[in-house]
C-alpha cells in the first residue's frame, strides 16, 4: 500500500508539517493520495469513525497502528503519555530505599520507595547535566548520588548536596538554588499495587477516570500480599502491546487456545464486561480453587459476597494493565511496550495473606504461566498478519467481540480527541 506526500496546508491537516514529503498518517487528511484495489482501501484512508462505529459495522484499527513506528509514536502520545498508564508494581521496590530504573516511551524513570514507605516515580536524571542517576535496581542507604559530579538527592527528591559547585571547596553558589533543583517527580497513583503514571500531568484524577471499576471491585479493596519471587514471571512477546490487550479481554478463543481451561470454565460459563472509556473484559461463573496434595487451599479475601464463591473476573484496565480477581488470589499483568512489535508482560500474583503455602504458590504460578503462554502464538500470529495488505482491520462478532471492539473504539476516540 502506498500513500502520497501530504500536500495540505497545516491549517487543514495537523500532520502536514510533521510529515511533509512523506505519506501522511492522518485519517482525516483531505489531500491524501492512495493507490489500491477499490474494494480494499489503504488503511490510512479510513476514518477513525470506522473504528468507533457500532460493532455490527465497525472495523478494527488500521494495520499501521501495529506496524508503522511513526503512527505508533503519535498513538503513544495520545494513549499512553496523555493519560494514566501502568509502569510497574509497588512490589518492585518492597522496602524503603529500594530503587529500580525503568524506561517508558523512551523516558528514563526511577521507581523509588522513600523513607516513609511511599512509592514515588521521578525522572531518572540529575538536574545538573542530565546524567542517569541509577542504572540498575539497588538499595539506596543514604542519598541518591549522581556518578558524574556527585550532586546528591534525598529519597524525597530534594537536592541536598552540590560539591564544589561554587569552585574547589565551595559547595554552594548564588546561581544554584537547591530548592528549585530537586528531582522532577512524575505524577503517579497506586491501585491494587500497580503503579500508574501520568507523564503529561494533565489527566483527570485516577479515582475519577476509573471510578466505575473502583466501585465494581470495591469488595477487593483490602490488604493483599505479593507472593514473592515464585509469584512473578516475565513473558517476551513479538507483538504490539495492543494485541495482548485485545486477546485478554475476550473469552471467544477459549475452546481452541485454552482447551484444558475450557473443560471446567467453558465458553458458555463466561459473560462480557464492558465499560466504555475505561475497561473491558470477561467474567466466569465457574472458578475452581487450586488445591494441594493434602487438599489445602489458599485463604479467601475477607467479606466477599456470594458471587465470588465460584466466580472470577478478568479485566483489561485501559490502556496497558490486565487484572484478574478470585476469592483466594489476584494478579496484575503490566504490559511494557518495548517496540512497535515487541511487548514484555510482567506478571505478579497476590494473596490475602503473607502466610501461604510455598508449594501451592509455585503450583498456581505455573498454572497461570501455562495459560498465558498458550496465548503467545495467537498474539504473535496476529502481529504477523498486520503486515498483510489484504487485511483491512477485520470485523467484530456482535455477540462475542464486544470487549475487544470497546478497546479499539477507546483507542480511536483518544486519537481523535488528541488530533492525531
Amino acid at each position: 500500500m502506498k500513500g502520497g506526500p501530504c500536500l495540505s496546508a497545516p491549517r487543514f491537516c495537523r500532520s502536514a508539517a510533521r510529515f511533509r514529503g512523506r505519506a501522511c498518517p492522518s485519517y482525516s487528511c483531505p489531500r491524501r493520495q492512495t493507490a489500491g484495489a477499490p474494494d480494499m482501501p489503504d488503511d490510512h484512508t479510513r476514518s477513525l469513525a470506522d473504528v468507533m462505529a457500532p460493532i455490527d459495522r465497525a472495523r478494527g484499527l488500521p494495520n499501521s497502528h501495529y506496524t508503522d513506528p511513526d503512527t505508533i509514536a503519535a498513538e503513544n502520545a495520545a494513549v499512553l503519555h496523555a493519560g494514566w498508564a501502568a509502569l510497574a508494581v509497588g512490589a518492585d521496590v518492597p522496602e524503603p530505599g529500594d530503587a529500580k530504573p525503568f524506561e517508558f516511551l523512551g523516558q528514563p524513570l526511577l521507581l523509588l520507595r522513600d523513607d516513609d514507605g511511599a512509592v514515588r516515580v521521578f525522572f531518572n536524571i540529575c538536574r545538573h547535566r542530565g546524567m542517569i542517576l541509577v542504572d540498575a535496581p539497588r538499595k539506596i542507604e543514604g542519598a541518591i548520588r549522581c556518578p558524574y559530579h556527585s550532586w546528591c538527592y534525598a529519597k524525597s527528591g530534594k537536592l541536598v548536596a552540590t560539591p564544589h559547585v561554587g569552585g574547589p571547596g565551595q559547595n554552594a553558589h548564588p546561581g544554584i538554588d537547591r530548592t528549585t533543583l530537586g528531582l522532577a517527580e512524575v505524577r503517579s497513583h497506586i491501585w491494587r499495587d500497580v503503579v500508574f503514571i501520568n507523564l503529561s500531568g494533565e489527566a483527570a484524577p485516577f479515582e475519577d477516570v476509573h471510578a466505575d471499576l473502583l466501585q465494581r471491585w470495591a469488595e477487593f479493596d483490602q490488604p493483599m500480599h505479593h507472593g514473592g519471587p515464585d509469584s512473578t514471571f516475565t513473558l517476551d512477546l513479538a507483538t504490539n502491546w495492543k494485541l495482548a490487550v485485545e486477546n485478554y479481554c475476550e473469552s471467544y478463543h477459549l475452546p481452541w487456545v485454552h482447551p484444558s481451561l475450557n473443560t471446567y470454565s467453558r465458553l458458555e460459563d463466561h459473560y462480557h464486561i464492558e465499560a466504555p472509556g475505561q475497561f473491558s473484559g470477561q467474567g466466569t461463573y465457574v472458578y475452581r480453587q487450586l488445591t494441594g496434595e493434602d487438599g489445602a487451599t489458599f485463604p479467601d479475601f475477607d467479606g466477599l459476597s456470594a458471587h465470588w464463591d465460584a466466580g472470577a473476573e478478568y479485566i483489561s484496565v485501559f490502556p496497558n494493565v490486565l487484572m484478574g480477581v478470585h476469592r483466594d488470589h489476584a494478579y496484575a499483568i503490566v504490559l511494557e511496550p518495548v517496540a512497535h512489535n515487541r511487548t514484555r508482560e510482567h506478571v505478579h500474583i497476590y494473596y490475602p495473606s503473607a502466610d501461604t503455602d510455598a508449594g501451592l504458590r509455585a503450583k498456581n504460578a505455573r498454572q497461570w504461566k501455562d495459560v498465558f503462554e498458550e496465548d503467545i502464538f495467537v498474539v504473535e500470529g496476529m502481529q504477523k498478519g498486520r503486515a498483510a495488505d489484504g487485511f483491512d482491520g477485520g470485523r467484530f462478532s456482535p455477540a462475542m467481540d464486544g470487549p475487544t471492539h470497546l478497546f479499539h473504539a477507546w483507542v480511536a476516540a483518544k486519537l481523535d480527541a488528541h488530533g492525531t
